[in-house]
């Protein structure tokens, strides 16, 4: 394992929702913490790199995010470079930190995530998620659904048979449809998928920065409203607001400073494949540059933060990670592998359904989770012994794969 970079500081505030927090004030927080844990001033920074995904659809800040929001911390005068990637746009930030580092152009980076998503009417947010698309290609798609849908009489067009049908993404469909197939295939049950849920509010109530806090049981979460077969409000993530940062330095800065953390064995950032591509899927090939790079291997891994944007998506990334065979994911849960004391305990944060989801701070929230447990500073949710660590975080579609996934690994 290489030791080119070190995340020497971590910085988050809490999810959720409040309408009263704008993106300067988010950030601010979450960097200000990120320095003070690194124990550097702002003035050490020399390169920064912030990530958010749809500041322009819901705030009308566009073009120079990053510069706009780092003013509050006093950074300026340095590079600041914007990354939108979807709910991906963080982790992607991280991993052009570590490329500056780890190429030896700068000794400190700044990686930074920060989402302002809500909004008081609630189509504009979802609207927001559901531009992480092809969107030519799925207006297309819906036109030819519209042409050929009834107009009266019927169910859906109608909303359920109770006026206007509520608002929802469309990932909540298409999350829906792999996890169907993935039932008729393998024999997954709604209860398995209901039980990665339970899991997650299990954790998100022993997290003080997660956004519920709540623990549920399986036959609240089973029996709480469809949003499209077989998931329920619970098993999908809530719209939110936070912001998180990490300090990112070389191996030789951090020795100078007497600082320590956690190393970045891997940093790996794909995109899905091509309609024409005979390929496996970009997570599949994310996670395993990512094993090859840090010389590890899906075993070794002792705590992982995985994209749950619907807890369905946890089982299929069990698989993807090889961290069970293909079609197992829902067992894995079932025994209890990824629960606390389990052989692989995942999304110890409360994941995307509990802690939360502000789609731009999403990737570097997982990162600082997994630092944290590294550290051994997670208290009652903490994996003991946690030696190496793994991030997953995917951001939009093209077709049925991510349109960007990224894949890191930690080491002590």
């Amino acid at each position: 394992m290489s030791d080119l970079a070190r995340i020497v500081g971590t910085g988050m505030t809490q999810f959720g929702k409040f309408p009263e927090r704008g993106l300067k004030d988010l950030s601010k927080e979450a960097v200000d913490a990120a320095l003070a844990d690194a124990g550097i001033a702002a003035s050490d920074v020399q390169v920064a790199i912030v990530g958010n995904a749809v500041a322009g659809l819901i705030t009308g800040q566009e073009c120079i995010r990053g510069q706009v929001v780092l003013r509050e911390s006093s950074i300026g005068g340095i590079p600041i470079y914007n990354v939108e990637n979807a709910c991906a746009s963080s982790s992607s930030a991280l991993n052009l930190a570590w490329m500056q580092v780890a190429s030896g152009s700068v000794d400190v980076a700044l990686a930074v995530g920060v989402e302002k998503l809500t909004h008081e009417d609630k189509r504009k947010s979802l609207e927001a998620f559901s531009a992480a698309v092809d969107v030519d290609f799925v207006r297309q798609i819906i036109e030819a659904m519209q042409s050929t849908s009834p107009k009266n009489g019927d169910k859906e067009a109608k909303g359920n048979g109770s006026g206007e049908a509520k608002p929802k993404s469309m990932f909540m469909d298409i999350y829906a449809a792999a996890i169907r197939a993935h039932m008729s295939q393998y024999g997954t049950t709604p209860e398995q998928i209901a039980q990665v849920c339970v899991k997650s509010h299990k954790f998100g109530s022993l997290n003080p920065r997660a956004q519920y806090r709540n623990e549920m049981t399986l036959d609240e979460v089973l029996e709480s409203r469809e949003v499209a077969w077989p998931l329920t409000v619970p098993m999908c993530a809530p719209i939110g607001d936070g912001a998180a940062a990490v300090v990112v330095t070389s191996a030789e800065f951090a020795k100078a400073r007497g600082l320590d953390g956690p190393k970045v064995a891997a940093s790996v950032v794909l995109s899905g494949r091509l309609p024409t591509a005979q390929e496996e899927m970009a997570e599949v090939r994310a996670a395993r540059a990512a094993y090859e790079m840090a010389g590890v291997g899906p075993d070794d891994i002792d705590v992982a933060e995985v994209h749950d944007a619907t807890s369905a998506a946890e089982i299929l990334a069990y698989e993807d990670l090889e961290f069970c065979p293909r079609g197992d994911g829902g067992k894995l849960v079932e025994e209890g592998a990824t629960d606390l004391g389990g052989r692989i305990p995942v999304n110890t944060s409360g994941g995307l359904c509990s802690k939360g989801h502000p789609i731009g701070a999403t990737g570097v929230a997982q990162v600082v989770e997994i630092v944290e447990q590294l550290r051994g500073h997670c208290g009652d949710r903490q994996v003991e012994g946690a030696r190496i660590g793994l991030t997953q975080n995917g951001g939009g579609f093209l077709g049925n794969d991510a349109a960007a996934q990224a894949v890191h690994i930690f080491t002590t």
